[in-house]
């Protein structure tokens, strides 16, 4: 198995930050043209990851859908940080932390219109940790 990590800015509001190059330039050397997985992980509690067309507005649906489901309100009672913080943590329960996606001749199996993104809602924590794992 082959790891890396690097990290993104996600910023100080809700975001939906594109990650597909990393992912993709990690995907090619480590495969060296061949097959695999790659699995994209974000070691925290409060993002998580999607794969979804960019571009077209998606994300900014997809982030709108969250504000209903997941409202920046007082409502939480996990309520340090910034108000409605309550709910970056249970984020990943709607946007997962991790995605396992197939490497074919040492690129990224995805869609015509697929990126892979991170989803953080987390305005108190703009840097994310990302971690690659390619295996053959």
């Amino acid at each position: 198995m082959q790891t890396t990590t690097f990290r993104v800015h996600t910023g100080s509001r809700d975001t939906v930050h594109d990650i597909t190059r990393q992912c993709e330039q990690f995907a090619a050397e480590a495969a060296a043209g061949g097959d695999g997985l790659l699995n994209v992980f974000v070691p925290h509690a409060t993002a998580g990851l999607a794969i979804l067309e960019l571009g077209a507005g998606s994300d900014y649906d997809l982030l709108a859908v969250l504000d209903v489901l997941l409202p920046p309100d007082e409502s939480w009672r996990h309520a340090h940080g910034s108000r409605g913080h309550g709910r970056s943590h249970v984020l990943p329960a709607f946007v997962p932390p991790s995605v396992t996606i197939p490497v074919v001749r040492g690129r990224l199996g995805l869609g015509t219109w697929q990126s892979v993104t991170v989803v953080d809602l987390n305005v108190d924590n703009p840097d994310r940790d990302v971690r690659l794992s390619f295996v053959s």
